[in-house]
């Protein structure tokens, strides 16, 4: 394909991702489902060309920044409260969904070897952290549910990508070592940690003399690859490097950028994120004809390949709400036992964590990086892309209702202080700087109106952290005056520049003043 007609195909699916995406909110239903299947159909339209994309293109281009983008918001200190849960999930889940999916397929398809068969069940075993995100933006869930969902999704790709290095290694040589594996998992693991801190520390470092906040923002903004290529340059998991050096970068930016840095670098970020994450559930999509084509069409796929295909999808759903409620049932008589570090979740968040297993990208890609000798690839990509298809849509569609019904309880004790409180103690330590600035060396008040401003303010905070419910139903008509005023300010701002009274750069500078005001205001309402 031409460069031009590449570029022009880029366009045409970013405009196809604006149409899915608006038709999905009209329609309240999961952006990612109605991306994968708007992309899906949209493949087999007469006159579009085939569109592929390097898999292994897929996997650098896409994964890295999507799990840099998880990694930066994981609430850390949860996701070290939960880590068990997690690694249950991120590790135990998926070691055993690949075993249950592989003795299923090889028991409808026992010319399969074994080996081949574990293969595909490490490449669909993983639920995927483009998916979970996509499905979760519109879910409440408990504290503790979202922490286990988010970080499995952190973690659980790279499980799954090392099980399918050892089973396809397995399937291809017909020697296989337990022993040696668990060995060279450890290692890969390990090492990713240490890569990822390592890539993460060294941006610490270089924001620190990166002067310019351009410079700082494509350091952040590039630091998920740097991340991940680095960890597969020196062969450890490039997905564990890219989710440490996330977590690094998430836990020292506070101290570390400024505010107009961190105010750029998330409008950039966000922009890059959605971009990405659309793409990547329409490109998905459109693979489906690729898949179909390999196998000689939909009438080629032999009724064999149908029962296994059906066989897997079973599977890998029953496997993960025996393995949550297997661990639930282990929680419970430890607890009973009188461990009190061991939590059950109860049955209702055990059934949302059960059905929250979408797959994604990576369970697509990783069955196209396989060599062609493989045993049973046309098999790992039809079962691969169904995977995709029913769990985004089914499980997707479904987690929002599911949620409702259910009606899971947050169950994790909340914190000692919550959002009003908080803004009080930020407003009393704020006072306490102005009392101490307001008053010149002699003792001499030299900033009255300043020392009123903030007494009042902090007497309102005091008030708010009350009833906040009470306070904020009073300031809202403040608020709504401070807006209308400012959109007065704006549209004499305007008419001056139109008229030709004031330059272009001094339109530019109060337009920024008058945009970060709203913004500031606008949060205040808690819009």
């Amino acid at each position: 394909m031409h460069g031009v007609d590449t570029f022009e195909l880029i366009l045409a699916l970013l405009a196809l991702v604006i149409g899915l995406y608006w038709l999905a909110l009209k329609l309240k239903l999961p952006p990612s489902a109605a991306l994968l299947v708007g992309g899906g159909a949209l493949a087999f339209a007469p006159g579009l060309p085939a569109i592929s994309l390097d898999p292994e293109l897929a996997l650098v281009l896409f994964l890295p920044p999507l799990l840099m983008d998880g990694a930066y918001f994981t609430a850390l200190g949860r996701f070290r409260q939960h880590l068990a849960g997690i690694l249950s999930l991120a590790v135990g889940a998926v070691v055993f969904t690949t075993l249950v999916v592989g003795l299923v397929v090889h028991w409808i398809l026992p010319q399969l070897p074994l080996a081949a068969c574990f293969a595909l069940g490490a490449i669909v075993s993983p639920p995927d952290a483009v998916s979970a995100r996509a499905v979760l933006k519109g879910v409440s869930l408990p504290r503790r549910l979202t922490a286990l969902l988010e970080g499995e999704s952190l973690l659980n790709d790279a499980t799954g990508l090392i099980l399918v290095r050892f089973a396809v290694a397995a399937t291809l040589s017909g020697v296989f070592h337990a022993g040696d594996a668990v060995t060279s998992f450890g290692i890969v693991a390990i090492g990713g940690v240490a890569v990822g801190v390592a890539v993460g520390l060294a941006w610490s470092f270089a924001v620190r003399y990166l002067r310019d906040r351009m410079l700082i923002v494509v350091a952040t903004t590039a630091l998920g690859w740097a991340a991940y290529l680095a960890g597969e340059a020196v062969h450890v998991s490039g997905v564990i490097s890219t989710v440490a050096a996330g977590l690094v970068m998430g836990w020292n930016q506070h101290t570390l950028l400024s505010a107009d840095v961190r105010l750029l670098g998330g409008s950039v970020w966000r922009i890059t994120v959605f971009v990405l994450e659309a793409l990547v559930f329409i490109l998905i999509g459109f693979s489906l004809r690729g898949v179909i084509d390999r196998i000689g069409g939909i009438e080629a796929i032999p009724p064999p390949m149908v029962y296994a295909v059906i066989g897997v999808v079973l599977a890998l759903t029953l496997a993960r709400f025996v393995w949550v409620f297997g661990s639930e049932a282990i929680l419970k008589i430890a607890h009973r036992a009188g461990l009190k570090t061991a939590r059950p979740l109860g049955w209702r968040q055990s059934t949302i964590l059960g059905w929250a297993g979408m797959r994604g990208v990576v369970t697509v890609a990783v069955p196209l990086t396989l060599p062609l000798d493989t045993p049973g690839r046309d098999l790992m990509l039809v079962c691969a892309f169904t995977v995709v298809f029913v769990t985004v849509v089914a499980q997707g569609s479904s987690l929002g209702w599911l949620v409702r019904r259910v009606r899971p309880v947050d169950t994790d004790p909340p914190a000692r202080m919550d959002m009003p409180a908080a803004e009080a103690a930020m407003a009393r330590a704020r006072m306490e700087v102005v009392e101490k600035l307001a008053y010149g060396e002699d003792g001499e008040l030299i900033h009255p109106m300043l020392l009123e401003e903030h007494r009042r303010r902090v007497e309102y905070v005091e008030r708010y952290a009350q009833d906040a419910a009470a306070a904020m139903e009073k300031l809202r008509p403040h608020f709504d005056i401070l807006l209308a005023a400012i959109a007065g300010s704006r549209e004499e701002l305007i008419r001056l520049h139109r008229a030709g009274h004031i330059e272009d750069e001094v339109l530019h500078e109060l337009e920024r003043d008058l945009d970060v005001e709203e913004m500031g205001i606008t949060f205040q309402r808690g819009e």
